[in-house]
């Protein structure tokens, strides 16, 4: 299973609001982090020590930061969120409703399907918001996935 696919949305607005938050020299208190979650910091804690034990983040002293890998997933879940947001654009609805229909499923997307999904729209540059896609891992327009037989069909 894939990271973003192991992580509640919680745990994904917990990453964000670090990410926003943390500074070259600081890493973000507990008690800023459940602020911007509007909980108590148990339960900000309660989403935090998850993220920990996965390498997304590391805490040090009450602060937390990013880790490369923590940063990596925070990437590739804004793509699958921004891919989904240009589906339900294209699909019709207004940009305002782009982003809470694409929250219904971007995290349970799996990278292969967003490749999909981005590949059908046409490689999109930036989502209904003006927000930026990152390129396709493969971008190669001749690339075709493989297909997989019919059940109970020869190979």
């Amino acid at each position: 299973m894939e990271t973003l696919q192991q992580l509640t949305r919680r745990q994904i607005d917990a990453l964000r609001s670090i990410g926003t938050q943390e500074t070259p020299e600081r890493g973000v208190a507990l008690k800023s982090t459940a602020l911007s979650l509007k909980v108590r910091p148990p339960s900000a804690l309660g989403y935090l020590s998850p993220l920990e034990s996965m390498g997304l983040i590391v805490r040090h002293r009450g602060k937390s930061r990013l880790t490369a890998r923590g940063r990596a997933t925070l990437t590739e879940y804004q793509r699958h969120h921004r891919v989904a947001e240009t589906l339900f654009g294209s699909l019709g609805l207004p940009p305002a409703e782009t982003c809470a229909a694409a929250r219904e499923i971007d995290l349970a997307l799996s990278h292969r399907t967003v490749e999909e999904v981005c590949r059908a729209q046409r490689h999109p540059s930036e989502c209904p918001h003006g927000a930026p896609i990152g390129p396709c891992r493969t971008t190669d327009p001749s690339h075709t996935p493989p297909r997989h037989p019919a059940p109970g069909t020869a190979l």
